[in-house]
């Protein structure tokens, strides 16, 4: 039995008197230093936390009015620039880096009375699919700490279900949310394209970069995105939200119509996640749902597609950290030409090195028309499958991994294995669709997320479904 409440009776309590945000912030704080071998939270963010709480218990007291999420505890992944701790991006060049300024996500969750208690572990960069990466040690998977949690947002997956606090946000670009959400049995939610600012996240891919919740309920998640999705004035990508709220989870199931895709229970997908899958797919069809099987043929391309576009966005967001304005400076260089250099030679990790070269190898001179030109090709086609697959079906499912969590060091040596972890969840980033990882039954004691993934926009019917689906499975 989970130790907090639902987000929303937490806030609930919260403003009718029942809670006090400094308890929930201080039970919040005490289960992250009793949880620390996880390493799951690398800043707490101890003194503003308290101070926070005071006053909202103190504006209750006084019958103000304190907001939706009037003292509810949250954990922010590391490349969320927040205020009270430095945001590092789990990487050694941003160390030492205190934001000027808070992401409009943390602005919107704090007006509404939330509390950011700590910094969640990452993927340095958010470059990877284990937390391996971070160059502040590796989260461990709670249902096993030999596993890795998944990445990139791996600890506040972990963060989740270890019950640090009721929920966290990530950031996904290839799957970062929805993968580390399988392995860890969170439910991990993208949002569509720009339907969440940007502003104020560590830059990784620009064109699929988005910022979603970590819960454990889908009822959890679209409070959240109630909260933090719409337009934003210091975000040019973002759209408008739907009219409707997002917290208006329609119970009805009749004639919904789930393709589950043909390509992502073929080969090189684990027995028992495919089993487990198949149960979840059972239990639709038994419950009133026309299940279908649908083909996207170019499917099997878009990790590649996803590896020539990520990197070379990469490459380009990555050009501002050069040791001249902030974060990690050599003092040793004698010229500006070796400040460069020696400041990313030794801030830059090994896969920060890695992307930074293969994106800059396939926008140059001679290769942009062979790889980038190409790999932008393969996007539209993509984006017309998938808007082909959604004319026959309301929503498309299947798993959200290949595999459960792997043993920590299985892969790190393997960078193209470890690329194989996005390989279903990199589609629909690339076509900018909304897409949520709900946990199903576990194989051999891990952890097994269901992809279930709706069109562009369809947020609120993609919350919907996946309430209902939760239900069932």
């Amino acid at each position: 039995m989970s130790i907090w409440l639902s987000v929303e009776e937490t806030a609930n309590k919260v403003r009718s008197g029942e809670l006090k945000a400094i308890d929930l912030v201080e039970k919040s704080l005490k289960e992250i230093e009793s949880k620390k071998e996880f390493n799951a939270v690398i800043a707490v963010i101890s003194e503003r936390s308290k101070q926070r709480a005071a006053q909202i218990d103190k504006d209750i007291a006084e019958g103000k009015e304190v907001g939706r999420l009037a003292g509810v505890p949250f954990i922010a992944k590391d490349n969320l620039l927040t205020f009270g701790s430095e945001t590092t991006a789990a990487s050694n060049i941003l160390k030492g880096f205190n934001a000027p300024y808070q992401a409009t996500v943390i602005e919107l969750i704090e007006a509404e009375g939330g509390i950011c208690v700590a910094k969640a572990n990452l993927d340095a960069f958010a470059h990877g699919a284990s937390t391996e990466n971070s160059d502040f040690g590796t989260t461990k998977n709670p249902h096993d700490k030999s596993k890795v949690p998944g990445g990139s947002s791996g600890g506040p997956a972990a963060a989740v279900i270890l019950e640090l606090a009721p929920f966290a946000l990530g950031t996904d670009t290839g799957g970062s949310i929805r993968q580390p959400a399988s392995f860890c049995g969170a439910v991990g939610y993208k949002p569509t394209y720009g339907l969440v600012s940007r502003n104020g996240a560590v830059a990784m891919a620009s064109s699929t970069d988005v910022i979603g919740p970590l819960t454990k309920t889908v009822e959890d998640a679209a409070y959240i995105l109630e909260i933090i999705a719409g337009k934003d004035r210091y975000d040019g990508t973002t759209i408008d939200r739907d009219k409707e709220s997002y917290t208006n989870l329609t119970n009805s199931k009749n004639n919904i119509t789930v393709g589950v895709i043909k390509e992502h229970l073929g080969e090189g997908v684990e027995v028992g996640v495919v089993n487990s899958v198949n149960q979840a797919i059972d239990k639709l069809k038994d419950n009133g749902f026309n299940v279908i099987e649908v083909s996207l043929p170019s499917l099997p391309l878009a990790l590649a597609c996803y590896y020539i576009v990520c990197p070379a966005e990469v490459s380009s967001n990555l050009s501002r950290y050069d040791g001249q304005r902030y974060g990690f400076s050599h003092n040793k260089a004698k010229s500006l030409d070796e400040s460069y250099n020696w400041s990313r030679s030794e801030g830059f990790g090994k896969e920060a090195k890695r992307r930074i070269m293969i994106g800059t190898y396939v926008l140059s001179s001679g290769y942009y028309d062979a790889y980038y030109k190409q790999a932008q090709k393969l996007r539209t086609k993509l984006i017309e499958e998938f808007n082909s697959a959604f004319s026959k079906c309301d929503f498309l499912i299947g798993p959200t991994s290949p595999t459960v969590a792997f043993e920590i060091g299985g892969k790190v040596h393997d960078p193209l294995q470890m690329y194989m972890a996005d390989i279903m969840t990199v589609a629909p980033s690339l076509v900018g669709v909304p897409a949520i990882s709900i946990p199903v039954a576990p194989s051999d004691g891990l952890p097994v997320g269901l992809q279930v993934i709706a069109p562009q926009k369809h947020d609120r019917e993609l919350l919907s479904v996946s309430k209902n689906i939760e239900v069932l499975i």
